[in-house]
Formats: structure tokens, C-alpha cells, sequence
């Protein structure tokens, strides 16, 4: 039989969503009562399989939950990115969910369910002793896991792998007790450029990398996202700027690559994937000493000194390490309402950062009572992929900014909270550069917006 847990919300996944709803919601909501239900161990989600050398390619600020701010918030003094603000690493980031989650337990309204499986009604059955929870038909279901990204070290290789070949998933670049002449990184995407980053910085000649890059990616110089007004507005002025002036995506993002925003890793090829993440310019240097680079689509098989690629086959060296970077990474299932009568489905509500809309989710719902209100102040985003995608990511999450700032309680919110990479904080001095961003962002964001709608 099973066991009635009293919640008000059974959350469905503890990873940077959930807890940062959850987080949001019960700092808001003196008597909400929240069952916190993951597969995994504990809370963090994908960290807590994340390769070890990863970390995160945003400041360490606009990571985490509202009410805790992850990391010190200090600038890095050392290293090549000395003056940026701190990234967390891996390790970090899984010992910071832990602290937040001790946290929400300790509010005595928190009930978290880890190793545990949702039947997709009212049921958590736990895998460790096989004991069956339910909820009561009042308590609501909040999809945390809608997004829930795919990672290699989860995730088999997409293609297939002949037996003789050495194929492993990044997480085992750090396990491997042979060099092999050649490393094969197979992935276009941050993973990918992680790792061979980390090959690069361990002294490993470029020249023994094959790099498998089946679209180009356009990235973010991450000194340009930066927790600073006058940098951030900046970068929002320089985008909408670009856009507005733009006559096509591809001119828009060469409008940006010109105004220091996006970076591409070769100059002679127009990318066609817009992901997006931030990238520090002493990568880029290290990414283009690379120079054996395979543009002939996706792999489709690898044999022992052998890939199959949707446009052909390549050859590689007999001992060579086929390095899977290649999951699927950000989800992009279709947009649904955040509030509907079967659940609330946490999804992004501004480009490119993720837990300042998952903590909005949970302030809204805290605060508001009805479901049309609270969608019409919080509609879903899209993350991006390709350039289309990229469009509507930034002309939907501007269009949420808008609509949300435009509430005091909200806007005095956010202003409050550092996942929010547009707020200035009270006491901020104010200068003649975050002025001057202010009023061309006002001058262009109306035309660029115009324009991000034709470009979707």
C-alpha cells in the first residue's frame, strides 16, 4: 500500500529547474508544501554526471536558485580570464545544490524523494526499497524535466560503433590509461570545444585532433556577459542594434561578429548553429590551432581507422579515441502553456538564462492567483539551435522581459535577485556607458524586434 505524502506541489525533477522553482515558491509562499521527486542520488540533475573538467560557460551569479547566491561573486584574479567573473566547476556546483536543498528541507516544508520514479499521475516509487508514495488529488504536478537535457555519459553514442573501435564518452577522456596518436572529437557544441580544450591544455598536439564538426557554431565572447550593467546593456544594445540594422539572420549575427558579440571558429564558414554559449577568446585561439576539421554531416558508423559519415567516409588512425560528444544536449519539444489544468511545465523565459525563469515560475506562482494572469505574465521561450531558433528565443524573451518588468512587485524582485543579468542593484553609482547602452537599447530594440519576428 502506499504511503500519502501532504504537498501542495509534487515537483518532478531536482535538477537547476526544479530547485529553482522550488526554491522561489516556498521563500514566497509561507505554507506551500513541496514533495521534490528525482531519479538521481540527489539534487543538481545533469551535474551530478557532468564530465569533471566542466564548467559552467555563464558567470557563476546567474546560476543556482534566487536565494543563494552561488559562488562569491568575486572577479577572477588570475588565469586568462582575470577580470571576468567567477565559473563554478562541477564539484561546486553539486556541493551548492546540496547546501540549498539541506536549506529547503529545513524550512519543514520540504519533503525530498531522491532515486525515485513518477508514474506520470500521483504516484513516486522509490528504486532504492521499492516503497510507493502518493499525493492528493488537490496537490499539483510541476514538470521540471520537460527541458531535461541529454548528456554523453547517459546517452549511447549516436552512431553506430564496430567492435575493435574505441569510442568513449567525454566523461572518459580523464579515465583512459593509453595515449592513443590520435583523438577524434565528434560534436559541434560546448561539449565538444570543452574537450578539446582540456586535450589542448594538457599538452596535447594539435595535430593529433580530428575534429568532427557537422555544423559550425556561433558563440557569446563571455566578457560580454558579464553581472555589470553598463557591460550587459551594452551587449542587449549591441544585439538589437546589429538586428535592426540587419537584412538577413546571417548579416545580423556578421553585424554582431563585427560589433564583438558572437564568435565564430572559422572565419571562411557561416555557422548555421546558434546555441550560443559563451566562449572566452583565449579558447577561440586554442580551438583554431586545430586544423583537421571534418565537415561531411553527422557520423553514421566508426570501425577500427573509420568513419562513416553521412557524406563519406574518413580515415583515422587504427589506435585512434573516438571522443562521443555528440548528445543531444538542450531539448526543444514544442512550447506549451507554464500553467495549464494538468500541471505547470517550467520552461525558459528569457534567452540564455534558465534559472532566473525557473525562479520567475515559482515567484509568480507564489504571489499570483490566476492561471490566465500568471500566463500572461510568464509565457515560454525556446532555446536556441539554429538561427531561426536563435530568433525566436531572443524576440520571445524579450517580449516576456517587457511584460514582466512591467509589474512592480516583479521588477522589484528581480532587481533583488543576481540571476538576473539585467537588474542594477540599489546603490549602483550609475555611469556615462551604462547610460549611453540604455538609450541605444531603447532607440533599436522596437525595429529589432520587428525584424526577430520576419527572422523566425
Amino acid at each position: 500500500m502506499a504511503r500519502t505524502l501532504q504537498a501542495d506541489y509534487l515537483v518532478i525533477g531536482a535538477g537547476a529547474l526544479g530547485m529553482g522553482f522550488t526554491d522561489a515558491l516556498v521563500d514566497h509562499d509561507a505554507t506551500a508544501r513541496v514533495a521534490l521527486v528525482d531519479r538521481r542520488h540527489g539534487p543538481g540533475g545533469h551535474w551530478l554526471e557532468a564530465y569533471p573538467f566542466v564548467r559552467l560557460h555563464q558567470s557563476s551569479c546567474f546560476y543556482g536558485v534566487a536565494s543563494t547566491l552561488l559562488g562569491g561573486g568575486a572577479l577572477q584574479t588570475t588565469g586568462p580570464e582575470a577580470g571576468l567573473q567567477e565559473r563554478a566547476a562541477q564539484p561546486e556546483i553539486v556541493s551548492y545544490y546540496a547546501r540549498v536543498l539541506d536549506r529547503l528541507v529545513g524550512t519543514g516544508r520540504v519533503d525530498f524523494l531522491p532515486g525515485s520514479d513518477f508514474d506520470g499521475h500521483r504516484t513516486v516509487t522509490s528504486r532504492i526499497t521499492g516503497e510507493r508514495v502518493e499525493v492528493p488529488e488537490s496537490c499539483r504536478i510541476v514538470n521540471a524535466h520537460y527541458l531535461a537535457p541529454t548528456i554523453p555519459a547517459e546517452a549511447p553514442p549516436p552512431f553506430a560503433v564496430a567492435d575493435g573501435a574505441r569510442v568513449v564518452p567525454v566523461n572518459d577522456l580523464v579515465r583512459l590509461e593509453d595515449a592513443p596518436s590520435q583523438y577524434v572529437v565528434v560534436g559541434s557544441g560546448k561539449t565538444a570545444t570543452d574537450a578539446i580544450v582540456w586535450l589542448l591544455g594538457r599538452g596535447l598536439d594539435p595535430g593529433a585532433i580530428c575534429w568532427v564538426r557537422p555544423r559550425d557554431p556561433w558563440m557569446l565572447d563571455r566578457a560580454r556577459v558579464q553581472p555589470d550593467p553598463s557591460i550587459f546593456f551594452g551587449l542587449a544594445a549591441d544585439l538589437m542594434q546589429a538586428v535592426a540594422a540587419s537584412t538577413s539572420l546571417d548579416d545580423a549575427f556578421v553585424r554582431l561578429e563585427e560589433a564583438g558579440v558572437m564568435l565564430r571558429i572559422d572565419r571562411s564558414v557561416t555557422p548555421t548553429m546558434a546555441k550560443a554559449p559563451t566562449l572566452a577568446r583565449w579558447e577561440l585561439d586554442l580551438l583554431r590551432t586545430v586544423e583537421d576539421v571534418v565537415r561531411r554531416g553527422h557520423v553514421t558508423s566508426v570501425s577500427r581507422g573509420r568513419l562513416d559519415l553521412a557524406e563519406g567516409l574518413v580515415r583515422i588512425a587504427g589506435d585512434a579515441v573516438v571522443v562521443h560528444c555528440a548528445a543531444d544536449g538542450l531539448k526543444h519539444p514544442p512550447l506549451v502553456p507554464v500553467w495549464r489544468p494538468s500541471d505547470i511545465t517550467i520552461q525558459p523565459v528569457r534567452a540564455g538564462f534558465p534559472c532566473l525563469g525557473a525562479a520567475l515560475v515559482g515567484y509568480v506562482e507564489a504571489t499570483r492567483g490566476d492561471d490566465a494572469e500568471k500566463n500572461r505574465l510568464v509565457r515560454p521561450s525556446n532555446y536556441g539551435n539554429s538561427l531561426p531558433q536563435w530568433a525566436s528565443m531572443n524576440l520571445l524573451g524579450t517580449r516576456n522581459a517587457q511584460a514582466f518588468s512591467a509589474e512592480p512587485d516583479i521588477r522589484a524582485w528581480a532587481d533583488g535577485v543576481a540571476l538576473n543579468p539585467a537588474r542594477v542593484p540599489s546603490g549602483h553609482p550609475g555611469s556615462v556607458a551604462l547610460d549611453e547602452a540604455r538609450a541605444r537599447l531603447a532607440e533599436h530594440a522596437g525595429p529589432a524586434l520587428d525584424k526577430l519576428a520576419t527572422y523566425c
